[in-house]
Order: structure tokens, then C-alpha cells, then sequence
């Protein structure tokens, strides 16, 4: 094992426990360590928790959901993004460079343009994700061009293009007093109307997807190379890189069906996870998990406590993106490969 692994994933772990301790503990209704700690042991034990009913509610029904819930969002988003920069061989990509976020976003629109349910509109959600994807995809396997990746790519800008157009018409045709906050609201992210009955459905799908990343982690090294070289080492390059896309656009699209659009999770924290493991994807995979969780946390909970009113996760994470990622312009040409 390499030397910096061990480390780094502790630190990893670290991270997302501090975020859980924040996101349990701050907001409004101030809730002591102690108390989280007997609630959890109380409920570990099948006792009786030695705390005010107030305070049992709030760690279990108000902020619980929301904690499972940035957690498993945040470890997708972060998964997504490692799985994406190292199949197109590049840092500055995201985990909506397919269209996935664009296809969602449509979806949701349209669910809350014809004043669909919650339900309807998530699925409408992360069914427009996958068909985005697919689109791109099958535009890119009819262009047959020498750079597959590239063509990936250049289809997704399109297609997002185009969706994103879709999204302002809806927009515009909707109903300014209803409608159109209820479209701005989950465009720009936010948790604040998860449930208990959202968790299964976002569950599934991330879990699905991470485990089947995880299971193509030492092909995921080998597809960091050219595809030539991963040819000739006898990996089938085609079939490997469709399953890798559909993985983690499964989670991207749980994600934001749930959510709605959170951006620079996916490009932030792979860099971070890659400077604390390491590029191999057998730690680089968990790390960003870990830390995609603590970080989303840390931001929700900001998101929920810094205002009078709650700020949407899409534009903080903004100010957290944007400044890192003008560093990592600056720095994109230093050597970025995989083992």
C-alpha cells in the first residue's frame, strides 16, 4: 500500500465526522454533543434517551434526513467527479460535462411547470439525467471519430446547450407568482424539503453506482491512460467506458433529482482526495466519498445558520469553487496521471 494511503483516508474520515458533528449540532435550536450522543446510544440500546423530547425530534426527524441526505449527495457528486476526470484525462471536468444536471434540470422543470407532485418531479428529474446522457452518448458512438473522449465531450456542451434552452422557455412560459420561484428555488440547490421518504430513493441509486465504480477501480487506472495503451494492456475500452458513465451519471442524477443543482462538489474535492491518497482509484474512490461528505455537510450546515433566511447550496458552493478552480487553471499544467 502506498504511503500516503493510510493517512489519507483517516484524514479523509476525519473530515466527514466533523461534518456530521457540525450538521447535528448547529442551527437554530442548539444541540449539545452530549446530548447527540446519548440519542444515538438511546436509540443503538432500544433505551430511553435522558433528554428533552425537543431535542430527541430535532436530531431524528428535523435534521437526521438532511444529514443522510447532504452525506449521500455530497460522496456522489465527489465520486462522479473522480470517475469523470479520470475517464476524459482531465482535471477541470465535473460530473455534468455529459448533460447529466442539464437533463435533470429540464425533467424538474417540466415536473413543476404542469404543477406535477414532489415525487413526479424527482423522477421526472433523474429520469431526464439518464435520457440526457444517453442522448450524448449515442451521439457520440454515430460521429465515429478518431478522439471518442473528445466527441464526448463536444456532444455534452451541445446537448447541455440545448437543454439548458428548454429550461429558460419553461421558464419564461411559466407562472411568475408560482411557478417560476418554485423552478428558480431548485435550480439553485437546496435541502431544506428533504424527508425521511427521499432517503430510500437516493440511497439505491448512489450505492448502486459507487459499488459498481469501486468494483472497475484498477480498469479505472488503466482507462487514465491512452486509449491505445489500455487497448494493448486488454482492456475492452468501449463497453468499460459506457459502464463507467452510466455509473456515475446514476448517482449524478439521484443527486440532483433530489436536491436539485449543486455544483463544484465534483470538481473541488477529487482534487483533494487525489492530493490526500493518490491516484490510484482503489483510495482515491473512498477518500472522495469521505470528504464529499464532510464538505457538503459543512456547507449545509453554513447554508441553514449564516443568514436569517437559508441560502442555496448552488450559490455557496460557488464561492467555494470558484476561487479554487482559478488556482487550478493556474496549476492544470503540472503532471496529472494516474499510477
Amino acid at each position: 500500500m502506498a504511503r500516503s494511503s493510510v493517512p489519507g483516508l483517516l484524514i479523509s474520515a476525519l473530515i466527514l465526522v466533523a461534518g456530521l458533528l457540525l450538521a447535528f449540532t448547529a442551527g437554530r435550536f442548539a444541540v449539545s454533543l452530549g446530548d447527540v450522543f446519548a440519542v444515538i446510544a438511546a436509540k443503538l440500546t432500544g433505551t430511553s434517551a435522558k433528554v428533552a423530547p425537543a431535542v430527541e425530534t430535532v436530531i431524528w426527524q428535523v435534521r437526521g434526513p438532511r444529514v443522510v441526505a447532504a452525506m449521500l449527495i455530497g460522496a456522489a457528486l465527489a465520486v462522479a467527479g473522480t470517475a469523470f476526470q479520470g475517464l476524459f484525462r482531465n482535471p477541470l471536468v465535473s460530473p455534468d460535462i455529459l448533460g447529466a444536471s442539464s437533463g435533470a434540470s429540464l425533467g424538474a422543470v417540466l415536473g413543476i411547470f404542469f404543477s406535477l407532485g414532489i415525487f413526479a418531479i424527482q423522477a421526472l428529474a433523474f429520469a431526464g439525467g439518464l435520457v440526457a446522457v444517453a442522448a450524448v452518448y449515442m451521439i457520440g458512438s454515430a460521429a465515429r471519430a478518431r478522439d471518442p473522449v473528445l466527441v464526448l465531450v463536444l456532444a455534452g456542451v451541445v446537448i447541455g446547450a440545448l437543454l439548458g434552452a428548454g429550461v429558460g422557455l419553461l421558464k419564461y412560459l411559466a407562472d411568475p407568482y408560482n411557478q417560476l420561484p418554485a423552478m428558480t428555488f431548485w435550480l439553485l440547490g437546496s435541502l431544506a424539503a428533504v424527508s425521511p421518504a427521499d432517503l430510500v430513493p437516493l440511497f439505491g441509486p448512489v450505492a448502486l453506482g459507487t459499488i459498481a465504480l469501486l468494483a472497475l477501480r484498477w480498469r479505472m487506472n488503466v482507462m487514465s491512460l491512452p486509449d491505445e495503451e489500455a487497448k494493448a494492456l486488454g482492456v475492452p475500452t468501449g463497453p468499460l467506458r459506457i459502464a463507467i458513465v452510466a455509473a456515475a451519471t446514476l448517482v449524478t442524477s439521484a443527486s440532483v433529482a433530489t436536491a436539485g443543482i449543486i455544483g463544484w462538489v465534483g470538481l473541488v474535492v477529487p482534487h483533494i482526495a487525489r492530493t490526500l491518497v493518490g491516484p490510484d482509484f482503489g483510495r482515491l474512490i473512498p477518500a472522495a466519498a469521505l470528504i464529499g461528505g464532510g464538505f457538503l455537510l459543512a456547507i449545509d450546515t453554513l447554508a441553514r445558520t449564516m443568514a436569517p433566511i437559508e441560502i442555496p447550496l448552488g450559490i455557496l458552493t460557488a464561492f467555494v469553487g470558484t476561487p479554487f478552480f482559478i488556482w487550478l487553471l493556474a496549476s492544470v499544467s503540472k503532471e496529472w496521471s494516474a499510477p
